[in-house]
């Protein structure tokens, strides 16, 4: 399969390498030019959990896009929530006609904003399970030890024959599933999303370390508790989260089944050591974060659907409190929100 892939972070280039190593054709585009620079004169390393490899690859800086000659049969949207709609003007303008798709492989709830741009009918999901981090030019990590690794779906739950192809695709990167409960599997990865990603930036703390430590445990399950009401007032049923029956976050924010719940966290905390969520590994590069496409995505639709959110509200305002690249991750950052735990 031809596929290009706007946005070569670290997820990115983990889906992108193996698939080059799988024999398809794949192109990046990317706006970090040392990276961009780095994949073209000595290829893109991987290593981590996917193992070591050095993978000659096609990059591409964003201006010499419009080089490109034959057209995608596929294009994978991986930037960041905040750069959506130009990125998907871009790779919509080198799909191929009609039969291309673009696949939305982004954090947060952002089908709809693809599809808007795309159409529907050109727009299939990617919900992903994995971990990485991009921690230099031309190198990528992989730090997770999961099982799925991607859930790919249509948005109105379609089994469709371009849906299992890109499901066969994919598996060249990890094992791979066809949902068709699209929007409960992206409400399953956003309530993951919120419940570490800015807890990380402002503390310091690992991905594994979050779902461990006691204290954060216990506001992971508050913000949880309020993503998993929002969406299934939102009309979803959230997935589970770890394996683990979303009602029972419900019930621990509550004061029941707490120490059960914590002791399952910290075992799939296990599985994520030495990795940085996404939103830490911005905090570090000094670059924007996610936070309003994520917490701040729960606290806006909680507002429409009267569903009150005080956790993620206050991660927000913590978060937002910085300015872009002036914050400092440490534990002490996290008090206003222990002061709020019941």
């Amino acid at each position: 399969m031809r596929i290009g892939i706007v946005g070569a972070g670290a997820i990115g280039c983990v889906v992108g390498g193996m698939l080059t190593k799988g024999g398809h054709d794949v192109t990046f585009i990317d706006q970090w030019p040392d990276h961009v620079e780095a994949m073209k004169k000595v290829g893109l390393r991987l290593s981590g959990t996917c193992g070591e490899h050095l993978i000659p690859v096609k990059a591409l800086h964003v201006h010499e896009a419009q080089g490109l000659g034959q057209p995608f049969e596929a294009v994978f949207i991986a930037v960041k929530s905040y750069d959506t709609e130009w990125a998907t003007h871009l790779g919509l303008a080198y799909l191929e006609q009609p039969d291309g798709v673009v696949v939305d492989f982004q954090n947060g709830i952002n089908d709809e904003r693809v599809a808007a741009i795309a159409g529907k009918e050109r727009t299939l999901g990617c919900v992903i399970t994995i971990s990485a981090g991009l921690y230099e030019a031309g190198h990528a990590l992989r730090t997770d030890r999961g099982n799925i690794a991607f859930k790919i779906g249509e948005q109105d739950g379609k089994d469709t024959e371009r849906a299992r192809k890109l499901v066969e695709v994919m598996n060249a990167v990890g094992p791979t599933k066809l949902t068709t409960n699209l929007w409960g599997e992206r409400w399953s990865k956003l309530t993951v999303n919120c419940m570490v990603n800015a807890v990380c930036a402002l503390s310091g703390l690992g991905s594994g370390e979050a779902r461990i430590e006691p204290q954060t445990q216990l506001i992971s399950i508050q913000l949880a508790s309020e993503v998993i009401q929002v969406g299934r007032a939102s009309g979803q049923e959230v997935e589970p989260i770890y394996g683990i029956a979303t009602q029972r976050f419900v019930d621990a924010a509550a004061g029941r089944g707490v120490a059960e719940l914590q002791a399952e966290m910290a075992a799939h905390g296990q599985t994520r050591t030495g990795g940085r969520p996404s939103m830490l590994q911005d905090v570090i590069r000094r670059r924007r974060t996610e936070i309003d496409y994520l917490n701040g995505y729960v606290s806006r639709r909680g507002r429409e659907v009267g569903v009150k959110t005080p956790f993620n509200d206050a991660i927000v305002d913590l978060v937002n409190s910085f300015p872009v690249g002036t914050l400092t991750p440490d534990p002490k950052h996290l008090e206003p929100l222990i002061r709020l735990l019941p």
